[in-house]
């Protein structure tokens, strides 16, 4: 018996973005290489919160830092196929967004791929986890799933790994974030370590 969850559908998703896939996307094997695929997840998220006014590039004062990636992938896409990344917020915690995403090829009901990217959001300045901003926490409402465990909301105490919890950052260790492997708000992702 696989854990593995079924493949979403477009109506699992709340927003979209079409992205065109590139010549150089495709690899050896002639599919879209899979770390494409998370720039496919970087830029739907950057562009949603872009869109909505939430993050200025280069002068919010609150960013959110990437703590953690996972991709299945279901199906093969290759240039020149058209990609459309549905998004979703899966959980919305004190100091952390699950962003949920689906890759969809051309006009496919049903996700080539899907994972989940985590941002904990730090003050630009110090690089300290942080509340997320009411004006985020307000755009990321659309976005919200209401079925199951992923869309609820609940504050988790630090010593279990809650706002004042321990954070990581791409793999890498900050006495800031805390060791690899390991993130604000509990539930947000999944655990490792």
């Amino acid at each position: 018996m696989s854990d593995r969850p079924p493949a979403t559908t477009r109506a699992d998703y709340r927003w979209f973005i079409e992205i065109p896939t590139r010549w150089h996307d495709n690899d050896v094997y002639q599919h879209v290489n899979n770390v494409i695929y998370y720039a496919f997840f970087d830029t739907a998220v950057g562009r949603f919160l872009v869109e909505s006014g939430v993050l200025d590039i280069r002068h919010s004062p609150v960013i959110g830092y990437v703590a953690e990636t996972k991709c299945q992938f279901l199906g093969a896409v290759a240039f020149p196929d058209r990609v459309t990344v549905g998004l979703r917020a899966g959980r919305i915690g004190t100091t952390s967004v699950r962003y949920e995403i689906g890759i969809f090829r051309n006009e496919d009901e049903t996700a080539a791929a899907q994972g989940h990217f985590v941002h904990v959001y730090v003050e630009r300045e110090t690089g300290r986890p942080t509340p997320l901003p009411p004006k985020l926490r307000a755009a990321l409402q659309p976005l919200r799933v209401d079925a199951g465990a992923s869309a609820r909301e609940e504050k988790v105490p630090a010593e279990e790994g809650g706002a004042e919890g321990r954070h990581i950052l791409s793999g890498t260790r900050s006495p800031e974030l805390g060791e690899p492997g390991e993130h604000g708000d509990g539930e947000c992702g999944e655990r490792r370590g």
